[in-house]
């Protein structure tokens, strides 16, 4: 059996949800805003990525664009909005950039990143994700959603690939 490590050799592109894993899944609602809190630790480690080369995706059933310009800022490449079929928006990032499965790690939380999950060649989760990701998925981080566990999924990469810590890592 491959191990989640022997995948993170393949991998070259980056797809991550927002609730439950670049957040910790709770919002504030004011009266004209939902409000979401990212983690400065998983903004360092994707921006990196940005900046190695690797291609950063968001896909979300959410519809901040505060939240995109914010990511976008960071170098992902894309962020696609109210996604309510993830599988679609998926197959057409495919598409568009010429990825194969393999090449691509997704991190979810919940049911609507179950069918894109089943379809990649690493699937992550944070360590608080529902049970039903938990058990498709090839590696649960030890960090929670919005604590670290993109940090965790995006070093743990690099490392494997010999590109943590290089000269790139000390320039936010």
């Amino acid at each position: 059996m491959i191990t989640y490590k022997e995948k993170l050799n393949q991998i070259t592109t980056f797809i991550f949800d927002i609730d439950g894993v670049l957040t910790n899944g709770d919002v504030y609602i004011t009266n004209t805003e939902i409000i979401r809190v990212l983690n400065s630790k998983d903004g360092y480690a994707i921006q990196l990525a940005s900046k190695l080369g690797y291609n950063v995706f968001i896909i979300t059933g959410g519809s901040s664009n505060s939240v995109k310009e914010q990511l976008l800022a960071l170098g992902v490449h894309e962020v696609c909005l109210s996604s309510s079929n993830k599988m679609n928006v998926y197959t057409e990032l495919k598409v568009k950039y010429n990825l194969s499965d393999e090449e691509i790690l997704y991190m979810g939380d919940d049911i609507p990143d179950m069918q894109v999950m089943q379809a990649v060649g690493c699937a992550t989760c944070p360590q608080d994700a529902a049970p039903e990701i938990k058990e498709i998925s090839h590696y649960q981080s030890p960090f929670y959603g919005g604590k670290g566990a993109v940090r965790d999924i995006i070093s743990q990469t690099l490392k494997v690939h010999r590109k943590w810590l290089t000269k790139e890592s000390f320039i936010w």
